[in-house]
């Protein structure tokens, strides 16, 4: 249902429901917040990258046969819990994640993919808000963030049509980082995460932080934020460590 695999500082979360499109089961939806609590405190993994299986679907949201079957399961559209909401999981993790969007991201897939930092997507990428067309508003997110990331004129275009939105628009749009070839997601995904984790991890937590807190503010208020952050941090920060990691870094940038 839920497979993590460990790649030295990066873990790979994988939604395993391929043959139901990865739909957000109540039992992974559990299982993924157990998931990225226990890798936020895994200190030896510094970033985190999420798919789904297959290449039809990252996520085709809530099931919707498992909600027609209970009475309470509409509950979980609104849900606080992150063991219920999988965007709330998400965001609560204090390491980056990158979203490697394989397929179809769907209403609460959707609104999973939002959660992420930084989102590449294969060329089978499709993403779509059918929230109106099923009759429900959205609880995760999605009618705040995606207006935040496109603009307020294409987020109302998508989720007052219920249109999907293919790979190469979503990048035209914003939405999305990067879009490669199927074979290239992983290895482009994985590739990127090691970057990232060859950053120290307080450095990683602190800026993806920085950038989080400040974004929900005004920019007034973010560089206020940024200001008393920076005089904390960089107090501890000694000329001996500048330069060492300026040889890093331009040993770095020889290399590439």
């Amino acid at each position: 249902m839920l497979l993590v695999e460990k790649d030295g500082p990066v873990a790979v979360v994988t939604l395993n429901r391929p043959e139901a499109m990865n739909a957000l089961s109540k039992a992974l939806r559990a299982a993924l917040q157990q998931a990225m609590v226990e890798l936020d405190r895994d200190d030896a993994i510094k970033v985190i990258v999420l798919t789904g299986a297959g290449e039809r679907a990252f996520t085709a949201g809530l099931d919707l046969k498992e909600l027609g079957t209970d009475p309470l399961g509409m509950g979980a559209a609104n849900a606080v819990d992150p063991a219920e909401n999988p965007a709330r999981a998400l965001l609560a993790t204090k390491k980056p994640i990158i979203g490697a969007i394989n397929g179809v991201a769907i209403t609460g897939g959707f609104e999973v993919a939002l959660a992420c930092d930084v989102l590449l997507c294969s060329t089978n990428a499709r993403f779509a808000d059918t929230h109106a067309r099923v009759g429900i508003t959205p609880g995760w997110g999605l009618s705040q963030k995606l207006s935040r990331v496109i603009g307020p004129y294409r987020a109302k275009e998508l989720s007052l049509s219920g249109n999907f939105l293919d790979a190469k628009t979503a990048y035209d749009w914003g939405l999305v980082n990067r879009v490669v070839e199927p074979a290239e997601l992983m290895p482009a995904a994985l590739k990127l995460a090691h970057e990232m984790a060859s950053i120290e991890t307080d450095m990683l937590l602190t800026y993806k932080a920085m950038i989080d807190d400040g974004y929900e503010r005004t920019l007034a208020d973010g560089l206020a934020l940024e200001h008393d952050r920076s005089v904390a941090h960089n107090a501890a920060v000694t000329p001996e460590m500048v330069e060492q990691r300026r040889a890093a870094v331009q040993a770095r940038g020889r290399g590439q």
